[in-house]
Parts: structure tokens; C-alpha cells; sequence
């Protein structure tokens, strides 16, 4: 199919689209920070996939490890960005929420704008970010968090702006609630797909290249409800 880099595929939605992505055909570039994570997902895919160890919340080290990332696979058709952290913070302490926009600002950000440029250099491919439908509101319990998928969404927006005028998709995954290490333990979770279900989703966008796409496909109703209910309303439901 073609040669794609997943960053933070060593665990959850990740880890399951980098399995249905090679099932298809593609070859991978596995990034994260757990590189024993990656190795064992290699070994478990087969094939000629490589293992690139990156830590998105050092940026600059990060863009050179996707340059040689990107050379090792010798030319790569779409950039996958998976990775990002989520922690409960209702005490509202500095520490839980500088992790979290280091990790889900600006990690994604520079990968992002690497992958924006290097696509602009190729005048076509496929950047896909995934936020979360928690970006279209603010929350009580972790308002980092939240605050951080609309940046998201807001700059994938971005890019397909400025790389519309050539053959480069942007696509925006908002998921709801998907069962992974990082919800475990959640309260208040419902409609809760599994990561597996989440990625083969996933993928039918990827290949449809679409703008946005909302995971499962029902929360696009939820989403629809949550941008248009009014404060108080909001408010109510929310705590």
C-alpha cells in the first residue's frame, strides 16, 4: 500500500491501527518512547517495519529522529500522530498539566509541522493527527487535557489550509471514549469501543482521506450536541 511513520504506536490506538495497517500491506516506521514496546510489536508484525526510539516532548531531537526515520524507509506516503498523555487534574496542580501540554501541544506540533514540511517538499501525502471529540469543550477535571485536543484540531485545520493547494490530506481523528491504558479506571465512560474496533475505524478514514473523522462513528452525533448545548446546560453535565 505504501510506506507510512506511526508515532506512539507502542501502545493502545496506536499499536492496534499499526497491526491493521500492515495487515494492508504498508510498511512502518514504530516510533515512541518504550522501545522494548516497539521491538516486540516488529517482531509480532513481520516484515521489513523499523523501530525508531522518539520523545515528542523534545522537539528538535524528535525532527531529527523522524528525518532519519523517514530516510531509513526511503520516502514515506503518510505520517500518523498517535501519541499524547491524559491525566485527571481536579486539584488543578501545575505539574499534571505542563506534562500534558508538553506531551499533547508541543510534541504535536513540531511532529506535525515536520511532517507539514516535509510533505510540502513532496507536494503530496496524508498527515493524520488524532484529538478527541473532548476538544470541543472545556473540562472541570482536566482542563489541560481538553484545551490541548483543540489545539490539535485547530492546527491539523491549519495544515489543510495551507497544504490544500497540493495533493495533501489532512485528516483530523476526534474519537470518543476507546478503551486503552490510558482510560483505564475512567468513571462516567460510556459507549466505550475497544482499541482494535477504534483502528480498523481509523483506517477506512485514512484510506478515504477524509478531513474528520469521528470514532466510532456515532459520537459525531454526541459532538454535534456537546458544541451546541448552551453554558449552563453544559455546565450541568459536565461535573
Amino acid at each position: 500500500m505504501g510506506k507510512a511513520i506511526l508515532v506512539g504506536a507502542s501502545s493502545g490506538i496506536g499499536r492496534e491501527l499499526a497491526k491493521v495497517m500492515a495487515k494492508d500491506g504498508w510498511v512502518l516506521g514504530l516510533a515512541s518512547r518504550n522501545t522494548h514496546a516497539l521491538e516486540a510489536l516488529r517482531a509480532e508484525l513481520g516484515g521489513e517495519h523499523r523501530v525508531q526510539a522518539l520523545d515528542v516532548t523534545r522537539p528538535e531531537e524528535a525532527a531529527e529522529k523522524l528525518d532519519a526515520l523517514a530516510r531509513d524507509l526511503g520516502d514515506v506516503d503518510c505520517v500518523i500522530l498517535s501519541s499524547g498523555i491524559g491525566i485527571e487534574n481536579r486539584k488543578l496542580l501545575w505539574e499534571p498539566e505542563a506534562k500534558t501540554i508538553a506531551a499533547n501541544v508541543l510534541g504535536f506540533a513540531s511532529c506535525a509541522a515536520w511532517a507539514g514540511r516535509y510533505f510540502l517538499q513532496r507536494k503530496r501525502g496524508h498527515i493524520v493527527g488524532i484529538s478527541s471529540v473532548a476538544g470541543l469543550r472545556g473540562s472541570p477535571f482536566n482542563p489541560a487535557y481538553n484545551a490541548s485536543k483543540a489545539f490539535v484540531s485547530n492546527y491539523l485545520e491549519g495544515l489543510r489550509l495551507n497544504l490544500g493547494r497540493f495533493e495533501v490530506a489532512v485528516t483530523d481523528v476526534r474519537p470518543g471514549y476507546v478503551a486503552t491504558p490510558m482510560t483505564e479506571g475512567q468513571k462516567g465512560m460510556f459507549w466505550v469501543a475497544d482499541a482494535r474496533t477504534a483502528a480498523r475505524q481509523i483506517y477506512d478514514a485514512i484510506r478515504k482521506r477524509r478531513s474528520v473523522a469521528y470514532i466510532t462513528r456515532r459520537w459525531r452525533w454526541v459532538a454535534m450536541l456537546s458544541r451546541n448545548a448552551p453554558a449552563f446546560l453544559y455546565k450541568k453535565f459536565s461535573n
